[in-house]
């Protein structure tokens, strides 16, 4: 019975056919399982300490003066982005090494302890500035451990999923990442609506990081149990599992990296733009209400939860390169116009948030499994974690900041607009420059066999 490296079937007898589609939606739901729930757990920590910023800043630093401390913690928000590049240094390379299944497992055990620890950490009253120092560690140790966290979930529900169905596959990592963000904002909706100040501040704010810990510690127990995967298992059966992945994938692989890392630009921004700061923009700028304009993001994310694997599996059907450039080309068009309608009414907000969601659900399916098979195996998750992590600290957590600086400067609220057209454009580009991956093998030729892998990137010759 032929079958590719996936165990997608070529050819075979249509009773067998159904039997082999059974298997493959059987191990599509573990992987997605083992692959979504780290970046669940991640992004329910940050929806959770970003709601709860202004509570936490009254708990562990000093109550004479409340915006310092705000400040303080948003800094310390900043300083865990900007650790992520270091955690793909690490984990990307060791997942490249010795196994996605290892460094997924690793990756959620050092997340979810950080998270624990944080709710259990006494207050500034108890502990005086030791208090903001352990958080300034443990959300340190949390972006560390984040840094290895996209990489390896993408890597490894890249590999694990039929070739056919990859594009589906992949794109529940962005629905993991919805629903955590999601669930995150509905547990301090419960919190802020059924605890006074005084309660929220006492032990309130406790529930999120301890409502983390057990959602991590059932994340490694599905990922421990799982098999690594077919790829990888195929790197140590040739013997051609890299030694040193990194320095391999920025000597032979920097064109591969630049191009993904213009695929996550222009992910990044767009998520960013609409799922947070539009909450901001449309408050300080259009004069909505708080409530309004937080309905509007609920709707567009689950908007996305919705699109994401539609796109996904339409990248599978019709091709990665059309889905991605038609949707980078349609936010180059209607990104100054969708900020100009804003301006119109509530309704033209909507319409225009509305139209941006479902572009970037666009992006959001395919943007993670283009990027995975367009590196071989032997340099996947490195290459995925700089990649992603990279572009994140640069152009992720200074969306709002940047916003905020040049419209004040411009004096026009159409700024984020040509902000957004400026990363279509180099994802277009980036996309323009790729060839069509949907369906190919993720084994490359140096991943097959140590005589096709240069002397001098061998293993044992690195």
């Amino acid at each position: 019975m032929p079958t590719s490296h996936t165990g997608t079937t070529t050819t075979e007898p249509e009773s067998g056919a159904g039997v082999e589609a059974a298997t493959d939606v059987v191990t599509l739901r573990r992987s997605v399982a083992a692959g979504a729930v780290g970046v669940f757990v991640h992004w329910f920590d940050w929806a959770a300490y970003a709601y709860l910023a202004g509570t936490v800043a009254t708990v562990f630093f000093p109550a004479d003066d409340s915006t310092t401390g705000l400040l303080a913690v948003f800094g310390v928000f900043a300083v865990s982005f900007g650790i992520r590049p270091v955690g793909a240094l690490v984990f990307g390379p060791l997942g490249d090494r010795i196994g996605r299944k290892r460094t997924l497992s690793l990756v959620i055990f050092t997340m979810s302890g950080a998270t624990l620890a944080i709710g259990l950490l006494p207050g500034y009253d108890s502990i005086g500035i030791a208090a903001p120092v352990l958080l300034i560690v443990l959300r340190l140790i949390q972006g560390f451990a984040a840094g290895g966290e996209f990489g390896s979930a993408a890597s490894f529900l890249a590999e694990s999923a039929p070739r056919r169905r990859r594009g589906f596959g992949v794109g529940w990592l962005e629905v993991g990442s919805l629903l955590g963000f999601l669930a995150g904002s509905f547990v301090f909706l419960l919190l802020s609506t059924g605890l006074d100040e005084a309660q929220l501040t006492a032990w309130g704010w406790r529930i999120p990081f301890l409502i983390a810990a057990p959602l991590g510690v059932i994340g490694f127990i599905i990922r421990n149990k799982i098999e690594d995967t077919p790829e990888y298992r195929a790197l140590e059966e040739n013997d051609t599992v890299p030694r040193s992945p990194a320095r391999e994938l920025l000597r032979s692989h920097r064109r591969q990296l630049l191009q993904a890392a213009g695929l996550m630009a222009a992910m990044h921004v767009p998520f960013y733009a609409v799922l947070t700061y539009l909450v901001t923009y449309e408050t300080d700028h259009l004069g909505h209400s708080a409530d309004s304009a937080a309905l509007l993001s609920t709707v567009i994310s689950l908007l996305g939860l919705a699109l994401v694997p539609l796109f996904g599996a339409l990248s599978d059907k019709v091709g990665r390169k059309p889905v991605f450039v038609g949707a980078t080309t349609a936010l180059l068009i209607v990104a100054t116009p969708a900020f100009w309608l804003m301006r119109t009414g509530s309704a033209g907000t909507w319409i225009a948030g509305l139209v941006l969601g479902v572009i970037l659900a666009a992006i959001l399916g395919t943007y993670a499994v283009w990027s995975a098979e367009i590196f071989p195996t032997r340099t996947r998750q490195s290459g995925l974690s700089i990649a992603y992590n990279v572009t994140a600290a640069l152009f992720a957590g200074t969306v709002p900041y940047l916003m905020t600086v040049l419209i004040s400067a411009t004096g026009s609220t159409l700024v984020p607009g040509p902000y957004l057209m400026v990363f279509a454009l180099g994802g277009l580009i980036a996309a323009l420059s790729l060839k069509e991956t949907a369906g190919s093998p993720l084994l490359h030729a140096e991943d097959v066999a140590a005589t096709s892998v240069p002397a001098d990137a061998a293993p044992g010759r690195q």
